[in-house]
């Protein structure tokens, strides 16, 4: 039995999850003895708590420590930089929710409460050193996730989306957690070190068992960020939950399925760079490639603006795992962070446009609002079109980037698919703005309110989506410093 000392019981590495669980207990108090309080200040607890944990980050930055509490919890320059992509996702739906909140009376305490724990989830996905550990941080993300979707009670839609989620997410998690089963049962041990050693000895009690393991974590994987073939939940999910609440799970858990997926195929399994590291980049390449055509040839048909969003994002997801396939982490965290900001930003305007109550989200619905709420229907179109990857935004810049590492990795067919289907995105994230600038509007239209959060949301987005497109060389200088503090990264690529 190891002793105190090995276990490794330092606190200060896992003080971000501890500031927003803290939040989380805090709403949850509140609301239970001052129940008719101001809704706003549940919010507002929730900042605070996103904030202590943002400078609980930022302490770690450049400390290099030992794996915690017995390896289940890593402090690396993979869990740190997805750490603050994590928080800022969180934020920007808090500020977002709030306004939801109030105009359609819904019951802060519990939604925000839900929502510190799913951003828990998410920091113990992206800082985990174990299986179980992921396993454990995937579930609470999972389980807040579900309930979010189908918050708005009397709406069926909601409802809907809710039970879907619920179904297919939980078929999901039986293939990945049977993956990790099998994992251990060929390696004897569930630490991501411990299994790399056992790759990389060839100590394996059945290689076999390994790859079948691989393999099902693989799908399971794939559910969680919904790539082709396996995103038939997400239109449906994406379009039946509040809108706040969409992009929260369009940015957040995607990005934390994908720092786990990082953790797992780029710096665990590939340690001995052999057969099962050459099949997952062969069925990577194929799933992306699958990803990035059914998401945009779908989209094109799409009339409602968030089941566009929703197939946008499954092409999305077929762009970043280039990065993956690539075996670049820092490219798949740029990415991801241009994709948070700029996805944020179109489902912040997105909710605000939209009727209270019954969220009409039709395409034809924005007609003729170009000019009657300018600066809201201008803001959609910057999201829109970095979305689409027009330069000078961070869409175009993220794509850069991950085309850019792919080439250099020898996938240059890959690179070409993913660079026509970019291409053909633009007609679909064009077609919202031809609709609010140049149709006319039958029936009258009364701009929407705009609270200060929301106004501060869509500003942050609006700088996330200028400052990464116009001036990223500050931050991709950084992410480049990080790769070669990280061993596992830089030996593969070593190896590719």
């Amino acid at each position: 039995m190891p002793n105190v000392q090995e276990l490794n019981l330092n606190y200060n590495a896992i003080l971000p999850e501890l500031c927003v669980i803290g939040a989380g207990l805090a709403i949850m108090m509140y609301d239970a003895f001052a129940p008719k309080g101001p809704r706003r200040l549940a919010g507002w607890i929730a900042l605070a708590g996103l904030a202590g944990a943002t400078y609980s980050v930022w302490r770690l930055w450049g400390l290099e420590t030992a794996p915690s509490f017995n390896g289940m919890l890593l402090t690396d320059p993979l869990r740190l930089t997805f750490s603050i992509v994590f928080l800022l996702v969180a934020a920007v739906s808090v500020m977002f929710s709030m306004q939801m909140l109030d105009d359609e009376r819904l019951p802060a305490g519990e939604y925000f409460t839900l929502l510190m724990f799913g951003t828990v989830g998410m920091l113990l996905m992206g800082g985990a050193g174990d299986l179980a550990m992921l396993f454990l941080g995937l579930e609470t993300l999972s389980i807040t996730t579900y309930v979010l979707a189908g918050f708005r009670r009397g709406d069926l839609r909601s409802n809907e989306s809710a039970l879907k989620y619920f179904i297919l997410g939980s078929f999901s998690t039986g293939f990945l957690l049977y993956g990790m089963a099998l994992t251990y049962g060929a390696t004897k041990t569930t630490n991501l070190a411990g299994i790399q050693e056992a790759i990389a000895t060839g100590a394996l009690t059945s290689p076999g068992l390994l790859t079948v393991g691989a393999a099902l974590m693989l799908v399971g994987f794939c559910f969680k960020i919904a790539t082709a073939p396996f995103h038939f939940w997400a239109p449906d999910v994406y379009q039946g939950a509040p809108t706040p609440v969409t992009a929260f799970m369009a940015a957040g858990p995607k990005a934390a399925a994908f720092a786990a997926m990082l953790r797992i195929f780029v710096m665990t399994f590939p340690a001995d760079g052999g057969d099962l590291s050459r099949a997952t980049t062969g069925v990577l390449v194929i799933v992306a490639i699958m990803s990035m055509i059914v998401g945009n040839v779908a989209a094109i048909r799409q009339t409602d603006i968030k089941r566009m969003l929703a197939y946008s994002s499954i092409a999305h997801a077929g762009y970043a795992l280039l990065g993956v396939v690539a075996g670049d982490w820092t490219s798949v965290m740029f990415y991801l962070l241009t994709y948070a900001v700029m996805n944020l930003g179109a489902f912040g305007v997105v909710s605000l446009l939209a009727r209270v109550g019954d969220e009409k989200t039709d395409i034809e619905d924005f007609a003729g609002i170009g000019f009657k709420s300018f600066g809201l229907a201008m803001l959609l179109t910057v999201f829109l079109l970095s979305l689409g990857g027009i330069p000078l935004t961070a869409g175009f810049m993220g794509k850069l980037v991950i085309f850019k590492q792919c080439w250099q990795a020898g996938h240059t067919t890959l690179v070409i698919v993913a660079a026509l289907n970019s291409a053909v995105s633009l007609y679909y994230y064009l077609r919202p703005v031809v609709v609010m600038f140049f149709r006319e509007r039958e029936e009258e239209f009364v701009p929407p309110r705009v609270s200060t959060m929301a106004e501060v949301a869509l500003t942050l987005a609006l700088f996330g989506v200028i400052y990464l497109g116009v001036f990223p060389g500050r931050l991709l200088s950084e992410l480049d410093r990080l790769a070669k503090r990280t061993p596992a990264a830089a030996q593969l690529n070593s190896q590719r």
